[in-house]
């Protein structure tokens, strides 16, 4: 293909799979590059049963052998190792064809990826790639240190997505929590923390935004008598997410583990101060007391006090909220990370 036209082929689950890639995508689709590449968004995954996963993959990857000639680069996105079985066929052609190649890593443990037994199918994906992008100076390292890559291990942060004020709400005393309803990101450990505090602060109340371990988190937060202050909404998308996050008036993760969680870029797109962890990228960017309040993962006694600081102080809530708008207007601003892919793909088209 000709370099003064050059055409960008995705590689990524569906487009309807509820994560942080399809997020990170979709935030990409709207930006100009997606057009200045003629990019394609080619749909390998699916969230159905396992037949229906196993045809989906065949039907992407037949579809993939007739248009991939016609591409100059392969962008391929992957995380846990179901998903990076999945992309090495999709890689192997790519370099048969001599295609420009990019393995967009989007993972959150090391234990379930590079150091697991799945290390050589990383390794594979990785060394084979043109760049490998990551979503944060601790991953570049461990990358690097792991598979010993040079300088083909590059950091781009997802980006904060345009918030929806299609119709404007009020804010409400409420802490947020938005994602899967699971162990990892730490939900029980809110509950437990706000019910430490939640005399203290009747008119507030914690909403729960996500899929997940619901009937076990409404049986805890009844089990601590705070159910009256406890909600859970399930999966949101569309003018209920934007509902939610325009009512809110604090955001908290209390993730284990994470890549760089979408959830706190949304968080920051709406204005929103947090309480979070400093796992996966986070540390790159969160100062406590200044841009966020932090706690280490599991220690709900912090996280109990967090929540006291910040519902208390009202002045220090309006400073770090100031903070996340500062952030997803600059660094992590939809057209500033663009912006920042566009020149990777101009450079790995040379």
């Amino acid at each position: 293909m000709s370099k003064e036209n050059p055409r960008v082929l995705i590689i990524a689950t569906s487009k309807n799979t509820r994560g942080g890639i399809t997020s990170v995508v979709k935030a990409h689709q709207q930006c100009p590059l997606w057009e200045q590449y003629r990019c394609k968004w080619l749909e390998t995954h699916i969230d159905k049963g396992a037949v229906h996963k196993l045809l989906y993959l065949f039907k992407s990857f037949f579809a993939y052998l007739f248009i991939l000639p016609f591409y100059d680069l392969v962008h391929i996105h992957t995380s846990e190792p179901p998903s990076a079985v999945r992309k090495v066929p999709f890689m192997m052609l790519a370099k048969l064809f001599g295609k420009k190649t990019i393995v967009h890593f989007h993972s959150f443990s090391l234990e379930t990826t590079i150091n697991s037994k799945y290390k050589k199918v990383y390794k594979y994906l990785f060394q084979n790639a043109d760049v490998t992008l990551v979503l944060s100076a601790y991953w570049k390292k461990e990358i690097e240190q792991t598979f010993e890559l040079g300088n083909k291990v590059s950091i781009l942060y997802n980006p904060c997505s345009l918030a929806d004020r299609t119709t404007l709400y009020q804010r409400k005393k409420q802490i947020l929590y938005a994602g899967t309803v699971n162990k990892r990101k730490g939900y029980t450990d809110l509950i437990k923390a706000f019910s430490k505090v939640s005399q203290s602060f009747p008119e507030w109340q914690i909403v729960f935004a996500g899929n997940g371990e619901i009937e076990q988190g409404e049986l805890l937060a009844k089990e601590l008598n705070i159910s009256d202050q406890v909600i859970f909404l399930g999966w949101i998308s569309g003018e209920a997410k934007s509902k939610a996050f325009q009512e809110a008036s604090v955001f908290c993760l209390p993730s284990y583990a994470e890549g760089f969680p979408m959830a706190v870029l949304d968080a920051w797109a709406y204005d929103l101060p947090i309480i979070t962890t400093p796992v996966g990228g986070l540390p790159d960017i969160l100062v406590d007391g200044e841009n966020a309040l932090v706690f280490e993962p599991g220690d709900i006694n912090l996280l109990a006090q967090q929540i006291t600081t910040i519902i208390q102080d009202e002045t220090l809530r309006a400073s770090i909220e100031k903070k996340s708008t500062e952030l997803a207007q600059t660094i992590f601003a939809q057209d500033v990370i663009c912006s920042q892919l566009s020149t990777i793909y101009k450079v790995c088209l040379k």
